[in-house]
């Protein structure tokens, strides 16, 4: 079993930064790869970033890519998201989940476990 427990949502200003974190119990992130998404609402969730199997590569939709990043401390048994220059449409619940077999990273279906998700508010 993985329990999964997102913190750092809040509300930011356009433009600025946050960073959410993803810690861990139960098996370590060390053993499978984690995901971030996202869903606004009246909308479907969406893919946001993701480790590779293996923690060799990472994957970020493109909506994101350039401004967020996906990192881990095996150590404190935490991945991270850390989100920069914020848009307004980047509001969003954000929620942290692990994947123990194969599959798309992208494809929430995928994944097993998951986080009971942050909030993330960006006003314009």
């Amino acid at each position: 079993q993985v329990q999964l427990v997102e913190s750092g949502g809040g509300l930011v200003q356009a433009g600025g930064s946050l960073r959410l974190s993803c810690a861990a119990s139960g098996r370590t992130f060390s053993t499978y790869p984690v995901g971030w998404f996202r869903q606004a609402p009246g909308r479907e969730r969406e893919f946001v970033a993701a480790f590779s199997w293996g923690f060799s590569n990472t994957y970020y939709a493109d909506s994101v890519k350039g401004r967020f990043t996906i990192s881990r401390d095996n150590a404190k048994n935490t991945v991270y998201l850390q989100m920069n220059s914020l848009k307004p449409e980047d509001t969003a619940v954000y929620f942290c989940a692990v994947r123990t077999g194969g599959g798309t990273f992208s494809d929430s279906r995928q994944y097993n476990y998951w986080g009971q998700g942050t909030q993330v508010t960006v006003s314009s």
